[in-house]
C-alpha cells in the first residue's frame, strides 16, 4: 500500500446534481484532498458543489468531455498530489474501496491501477456497459495496450506527473482506454484490483454514454491507435 505518498481525488462531473454530493461527502471521508470538474453542467451541480466544503472546485464554462475533465484535474491535483484516484459522479463507485487500489502499487513501480468491477453480470447492469467491457478489453489490447479485464472502469489510481505526460489526443470516454494504450508504449505497468460496482434501475441511473455515438468515437480512437501501431512497427513483447 502506498506509504507517505500525497494521493488526490478527481471526481469529473457532468449533470450529476442529484448524485454528487453523496459521491463527494463519500470520499471525503477517507482524508484525501478532493478536487472536483464541473464539465460545463447546466443542471443544479454547480449550486451543490458551491454548497459543500473542503474541496476544490474546477469549471469548465462549456461540457468539454470527461478526457478533458480528467485533465483539468489532474493539473490541479499535480501541485499538491503525487497520485490520484479518479471517481465517477454517477455513485457506481464505493470510495471505501480506494484503499484496493492503493495497496495493489508494488514498492518498485508506478503503475496505473484499474478498478476491476465486479458483479458485472447482475440483472441492473445495463447491456451497453457488458458488451462495452468486453469489446474495450479486446480492441485495447489488438491496440497495443495491456490485456485487461476491465479497460472501461473509470475508478483508476493514476500516477502524477506520468499521465499527464502521455500524450493522450482523446477528450470524452474515450481518454480512458487510449491513456492505457499510451501508458503500455512508455512502459508505465497497468494493474487492476477489484472493486464494488453499484448500478441503478431504470430511470434512476445517470449516464451520458450514448451507445452508437461513442461506439463510433471509440472505433474512430482504436483506428487511429492501430493504424499508429502498424507504421510505428511496433510489435507485441
Amino acid at each position: 500500500m502506498l506509504k507517505q505518498s500525497r494521493v488526490g481525488i478527481v471526481i469529473p462531473t457532468y449533470n450529476h446534481g442529484s448524485r454528487v454530493r453523496d459521491v463527494v461527502y463519500e470520499a471525503g471521508t477517507l482524508g484525501f484532498p478532493v478536487f472536483v470538474v464541473d464539465d460545463g453542467s447546466t443542471d443544479a451541480t454547480a449550486e451543490v458543489l458551491s454548497s459543500l466544503e473542503g474541496i476544490t472546485v474546477l469549471t469548465h464554462p462549456e461540457n468539454r468531455g470527461k478526457g478533458a475533465a480528467l485533465r483539468t484535474g489532474f493539473k490541479a491535483a499535480r501541485k499538491s498530489c503525487d497520485w490520484v484516484v479518479t471517481l465517477d459522479a454517477d455513485g457506481q463507485h464505493k470510495a471505501e474501496d480506494i484503499p484496493n487500489l492503493l495497496r495493489a502499487v508494488p514498492d518498485t513501480l508506478r503503475p496505473i491501477v484499474i478498478g476491476r468491477r465486479q458483479g458485472m453480470s447482475g440483472q441492473h447492469v445495463p447491456w451497453t456497459s457488458r458488451f462495452g467491457r468486453k469489446f474495450s478489453n479486446f480492441w485495447v489490447w489488438v491496440s497495443g495496450g495491456p490485456l485487461v479485464e476491465d479497460s472501461q472502469s473509470g475508478f483508476r489510481l493514476y500516477p502524477l506527473p506520468e499521465a499527464l505526460n502521455l500524450d493522450v489526443q482523446a477528450r470524452r470516454f474515450q481518454f480512458e482506454v487510449e491513456i492505457l494504450v499510451k501508458a503500455r508504449e512508455q512502459g508505465i505497468s497497468v494493474l487492476e484490483a477489484p472493486v464494488q460496482v453499484v448500478y441503478q434501475k431504470g430511470a434512476e441511473r445517470i449516464s451520458h454514454f450514448h451507445p452508437w455515438k461513442d461506439f463510433w468515437r471509440n472505433s474512430s480512437t482504436f483506428s487511429r491507435l492501430i493504424w499508429k501501431r502498424i507504421f510505428s512497427g511496433r510489435t507485441r513483447s
